[in-house]
């Protein structure tokens, strides 16, 4: 490693944010295993910390070289040139001046593929067998994960993922991989097991909302490193992403709660907690490429939108248990068409103007196209996978396994000694 330049300052960066990254998932399971039921607590727990052990094992045997391995052609998938990562070990990514060596890269990388799948665990809280989750972790992230961030993030170029290097629309730290993926697969995975038993009859009211805020607090603080370290660099990028992530996340968590008040007469707790993630969720994919005044819209914006969308799903008959349809689809969705109306060089001198600065729809357009592509794919995938998993070793526990409680039945255990 002796050739290369690598940037101290950068890696240092870079290697914190992967740990405020992996936080996150932990941070996860605190804000869903305080939403869910007592007798589902743990379980709902296990699903996140099983993502971060099976993710990482996957990530690191064929996962990262499918995602940014060198493009097989047509901009789809990487090779499998990076296969245990034997090939990264005295490489370096990043432009002159800010190469990070690659294991860097890579670590950053594997935290979000991790919370990224944890992510979908909600959509399907009190009724999935704990083994089938396990099998469908590792498939999930090498047929529907890896490729999306191959199309997404893995510029080569010019001639590495379609939506990054083709396309031209811009993502700058995962509308599309982790969050309009992650709602399209939690629909399709809340179509596949269907619905609870007791939905739209039972009370399913969050068991500790003290668990809910702190898994929240969390997470806020944990996508400083998610946002902010996807600029590589500890520099002006990153802090714009920085400045952007609050200002939306807290934009967000007042306007939900705005909403509620309108719409119920009474702001809660749980209000303000969805909103701060839901303008997490909408500032992702566009804190690099956007004003400060850009992040306030699109943060009062996404709180709105994921806050109307999640009320949607007692209508539409469909039980995404924790909403990660609405806040995590809808919110990536709000970030995308934002950054085609609301994108400003000003921001970012490597991005580009929306149609609100230039006047042109050109960016707008790319933007629907890498949102709707992304989420078609993930949808139908993750409909497929879950399918064949029903279909084999079955994905739903039994009726009354179900009732007693996921804690009991799978882990042979309680949260609570009451």
């Amino acid at each position: 490693m002796t050739n290369l330049q690598i940037s101290g300052a950068d890696t240092a960066w870079v290697l914190a944010s992967s740990a405020l990254v992996l936080l996150m998932t932990p941070a996860l399971a605190l804000f869903y295993g305080g939403l869910v039921r007592t007798k589902s607590t743990l379980n709902m727990m296990m699903m996140s910390f099983s993502a971060i052990g099976v993710g990482t094992i996957v990530w690191i045997l064929w996962g990262y070289s499918l995602a940014f391995g060198p493009d097989t052609g047509g901009g789809l998938i990487g090779d499998l040139s990076h296969v245990g990562l034997a090939q990264t070990l005295d490489t370096a990514v990043g432009a002159e001046g800010h190469q990070i060596p690659t294991p860097a890269f890579v670590m950053f990388q594997m935290t979000f593929a991790i919370i990224t799948v944890a992510l979908l665990s909600g959509a399907i809280a009190d009724r999935a067998k704990f083994g089938a989750w396990v099998v469908f972790i590792a498939a999930w992230i090498t047929l529907i994960y890896a490729p999306i961030a191959h199309w997404a993030f893995a510029s080569q170029g010019g001639n590495g993922g379609w939506i990054i290097d083709k396309l031209g629309a811009l993502d700058f730290a995962g509308g599309t991989v982790v969050e309009i993926n992650s709602g399209a697969a939690a629909l399709a995975l809340a179509i596949v097991l269907g619905r609870r038993e007791g939905f739209k009859r039972d009370a399913m009211r969050p068991h500790n909302i003290p668990f809910i805020l702190l898994g929240a607090g969390l997470l806020w603080f944990g996508w400083f490193g998610f946002n902010a370290g996807s600029a590589l660099a500890a520099g002006h990028l990153a802090s714009v992403a920085m400045i952007n992530t609050q200002i939306a996340t807290a934009a967000a968590a007042m306007s939900w709660i705005a909403y509620e008040r309108i719409k119920t007469g009474k702001p809660t707790t749980l209000g303000v907690a969805s909103g701060a993630i839901a303008g997490a969720v909408a500032i992702t994919p566009s804190c690099g490429f956007v004003t400060p005044l850009g992040a306030l819209v699109i943060g009062l914006g996404g709180g709105v939108a994921s806050a109307y969308a999640v009320s949607l799903k007692y209508k539409l008959n469909y039980d995404d248990s924790l909403d990660v349809v609405g806040i995590h689809g809808v919110g990536g969705v709000v970030g995308m068409i934002g950054i085609g109306l609301l994108a400003s060089k000003a921001a970012n001198s490597a991005g580009g103007d929306g149609l609100f600065i230039s006047g042109s729809p050109d960016l707008l357009f790319k933007q629907v196209i890498a949102a709707t592509t992304v989420a078609a794919f993930s949808f139908i995938g993750t409909w497929l996978i879950a399918t064949v998993i029903s279909k084999t070793i079955g994905f739903r526990v039994s009726r009354e396994r179900e009732m007693m409680g996921l804690d009991t039945v799978e882990h042979a255990e309680s949260a609570y000694d009451l």
